[in-house]
């Protein structure tokens, strides 16, 4: 039936989807759309893989779409009287929550997920636990700061070095074989093509590893380390600054690196971490991802990874803190501030539906800026410059189910295994952590997928497709690598996130907007979430949650000492 004449517009947008949906795009538009038409064309060749079960598991849009909808319930009655509030249960919102577990602060965790940790979530099934999101820590250079006392608390320190640098337990360190490629038919060792390339491959890569001790040394005019983790602790001057006015990929050609390999191995770090690709990077941000995580003559010891990825971070966060502190399922809608300068917040409870008012004098909003500017009442007429100023990207991740790891060529399976020719990042064994003389039987591998393009198109695109347009992305992206791969596939768990990481674009931390948006309100609401510092790391929103813990602390003019 064709859409009535007379709609209003919010009618009119759904009859365009509808319409839209009448037409659905066949199975090779999916393909050339995420993967390319030279990859549509030749699994368009083969026969259509064996249909396998699917699902999608996120509700993208269910409960954070209503912020934008009709006005939401409150409660004229008080619910609760805290001290301090924290709303927001992804990293840096537990990690506040960890802080003020540690002190005997009256406070109070909301989290409209009934699972915690954000884009660090994880699952489960019969065959092993897996990754939502971030799937790995590398390990801190020092013990100093947050992160090294998470990880103490959980006893994968064993002591540290004669430079006083942190030794981990062998069984949290990505164990070998850690990562491979796979280039026309053969898989390699590591994430650089060594196979074929020439000697001005070879010396440009050595030339800029070279480049990348030499930053990872400097030091600005206070003897602060230029690139630092978290960023917050590294250099804020202006000569380094100016790194963030260009992409990356025009600090390549300013350097005179033309080596196809070595600017993939940029572009693809770029698009892992970042979910941008270099050319639109800051260069800031692509060096601090070389830089940062070493001292020039030692590197991070490596990476720190579970079945279930940085999900088991969280696990430990949310273990310190009482489960009477945690409330999930809270969709709170309004954050505003009385005469008085009392907080109160207004929430939907998503069990009940019935609404729930508690006030505080401290508040820690630990959610994404395109959330607090439609809850905290004093920004939804005119939002501050600074929240329109993020870039945030979505991302696809699937968890694929396997009988059994299928055969490939070349190097063994991985706990990183990256296709060279591809748009997505590959895949992560969750089972690899198992101390297993060889890798057999059932499996889980987490696909990652990174929408790179303007971001609403990109959300759009994202919501156009459905799980078994995703399901069967995957299956034609590591059919590639592993002929026959559907045969070996039992399930497909595929997760949206529409708005999962900020992205370093040029200009931003040279804008001033980040420290704009790191400031509190008042005195009395403080922010905190991984964007603040531009980079979606766990160190990031680990810093910032801290921080704005200790910030309601010492408001509460209570003496503690400092985690940072």
């Amino acid at each position: 039936m064709d859409a009535p004449a007379r709609l209003s517009l919010r009618e009119k947008n759904c009859a365009q989807c509808y319409q839209r949906a009448r037409v659905r795009p066949s199975r090779r538009d999916v393909l050339a759309s995420f993967l390319g038409s030279a990859v549509a064309a030749a699994a368009c060749r083969r026969a259509p893989p064996r249909p396998v079960p699917v699902s999608l598991t996120d509700d993208l849009s269910r409960l954070g779409h209503q912020l934008r909808g009709a006005p939401l319930p409150r409660a004229k009655e008080i619910s609760r009287a805290r001290e301090v509030l924290v709303i927001g249960g992804g990293v840096a919102g537990l990690s506040a929550g960890w802080r003020l577990a540690a002190t005997g602060v009256d406070f109070e965790l909301l989290e409209v997920d009934q699972t915690l940790g954000g884009t660090a979530q994880g699952g489960e099934n019969a065959v092993s636990a897996f990754p939502w999101g971030a799937h790995y820590l590398p390990a801190p250079l020092s013990a100093q700061g947050p992160v090294p006392r998470l990880l103490g608390e959980l006893g994968l320190i064993e002591g540290s070095d004669d430079a006083g640098r942190p030794r981990f337990a062998e069984a949290a360190l990505v164990r070998e074989p850690e990562e491979r490629l796979f280039y026309r038919g053969l898989w390699t060792e590591g994430l650089y093509l060594r196979a074929g390339a020439s000697q001005d491959d070879l010396a440009q890569l050595e030339r800029f590893e070279a480049a990348m001790r030499e930053l990872a040394r400097a030091r600005d005019s206070r003897g602060k380390k230029v690139f630092a983790v978290p960023t917050a602790s590294g250099s804020q001057e202006s000569p380094w600054r100016e790194l963030d006015q260009q992409t990356m990929a025009q600090w390549l050609d300013a350097h005179g690196y033309t080596s196809p390999r070595l600017r993939w191995l940029v572009d693809y770090a770029c698009r892992d971490d970042y979910g941008l690709e270099a050319s639109g990077t800051s260069a800031w941000a692509a060096l601090w991802y070389f830089a940062a995580r070493q001292t020039g003559d030692e590197r991070s010891e490596g990476y720190l990874s579970w079945p279930e990825g940085n999900h088991h971070l969280v696990k430990a966060l949310a273990a310190a803190i009482p489960v009477e502190r945690r409330t999930r399922g809270a969709l709170v809608h309004t954050v505003e501030q009385d005469e008085g300068g009392l907080w109160h917040a207004h929430a939907v409870d998503g069990a009940s539906g019935g609404p729930l008012h508690l006030t505080a004098r401290q508040v820690v909003l630990a959610v994404p800026r395109f959330v607090a500017r439609h809850v905290l009442a004093s920004w939804r007429a005119s939002p501050p410059d600074f929240v329109t100023a993020l870039d945030v990207g979505p991302w696809v991740v699937a968890n694929v189910t396997l009988r059994e790891a299928p055969p490939s060529r070349g190097f063994p399976l991985s706990w990183d295994n990256v296709l060279y020719e591809s748009k997505s990042l590959g895949y992560v064994s969750a089972t690899h952590q198992r101390q297993r003389a060889r890798d057999e039987g059932p499996t889980v591998w987490t696909w990652y997928y990174p929408l790179t393009g303007p971001a609403k198109q990109e959300r759009e695109r994202l919501l156009s497709a459905t799980a078994q347009d995703y399901a069967d992305v995957l299956v034609a992206d590591l059919t590639r690598a592993h002929p026959g791969f559907d045969r070996f596939v039992t399930q497909v768990d595929v997760r949206r996130w529409g708005h999962a990481m900020v992205r370093p674009v040029p200009g931003l931390r040279a804008s001033g907007a980040l420290e704009k948006a790191q400031a509190s309100l008042g005195g009395s609401l403080h922010f905190a979430h991984t964007e603040l510092g531009g980079l979606a790391l766990f160190e990031e929103a680990n810093h910032f949650g801290v921080r704005a813990a200790q910030a309601c602390l010492q408001a509460l003019g209570r003496r503690e000492e400092s985690w940072l």
